[in-house]
Order: C-alpha cells, then sequence, then structure tokens
C-alpha cells in the first residue's frame, strides 16, 4: 500500500515539476533587453585595448572572450539591474560573467573562466558610443 501511495504521489507531482522547472531554466534577461542597442566601447580596467562591439539584442555582453555561438547558458542572478550567467563552451571553456546596470548605455562586466585553455579575469565599463559601424 505504501509503494502505491508513493508511486501515486510522484504521478502527482510529475505535471508541477514540469511546469516549475523550466521557468527557472528559462530566464529573461530583461535587463539587457532595456539597455539600448547599437555600437558600445568596452575598456577594460586592465588597461588592456578597448573593444567595440555592436549590440543587438545585450547578450554579446555575456561572452566576450567566447565569441562563438553554441555555448550552453545558465542563468544564476535575473534582477531588474544586473545579471548573472555561467556558459560552456564545448571544447573552449567556460565563463561567468555578472553585468550590472548603471543606465541603458552604461554598464559594469566583471567575468571570469577558462578561454582557449588559459585562464582570464576581467572587470570592464562598456557604454553605447552610436550605431554600429
Amino acid at each position: 500500500m505504501a509503494c502505491k501511495r508513493a508511486f501515486l504521489t510522484a504521478l502527482l507531482l510529475a505535471p508541477l515539476a514540469a511546469v516549475t522547472s523550466p521557468a527557472i531554466a528559462q530566464a529573461s534577461l530583461a535587463m539587457l533587453d532595456s539597455i539600448d542597442r547599437g555600437g558600445w566601447e568596452i575598456r577594460f580596467r586592465d588597461g588592456s585595448s578597448a573593444r567595440k562591439v555592436c549590440v543587438r539584442t545585450g547578450r554579446e555582453l555575456i561572452q566576450l572572450r567566447h565569441t562563438e555561438g553554441g555555448c550552453n547558458r545558465f542563468v544564476v542572478d535575473d534582477a531588474a539591474s544586473e545579471v548573472t550567467v555561467q556558459y560552456t563552451c564545448r571544447g573552449n571553456g567556460y565563463g561567468r560573467t555578472h553585468i550590472r546596470k548603471e543606465s541603458a548605455s552604461l554598464v559594469q562586466i566583471d567575468s571570469q573562466g577558462i578561454a582557449g585553455g588559459k585562464p582570464f579575469q576581467f572587470t570592464a565599463e562598456a557604454r553605447q558610443t552610436g550605431s554600429c559601424g
């Protein structure tokens, strides 16, 4: 009888797990949707050369050291003014990036991980500079 009750409980809870799990896995990253589109300049705090990026969705700022597509992402934090995303690029390493929005045209980025077999860590300021081009 206890086995039958456990089976029925699991059967009843299975749809609930199916409904709640995708909501966690499919975070919206709405903060990135709220930043300005166009050309952005990334200024690294370690003195490295500035880099220009064309921002179409905001997600381009997540993987600055892994520009290839096909990486798996896991959203760690998805708040109104900041996001943290962990990602894995099969065969080319992984990273964890935290982006904090100061305004629609200014964000702070902290990222670390492994790219090309070597560790990386950087902090940067990204500022919208105009249109892509």
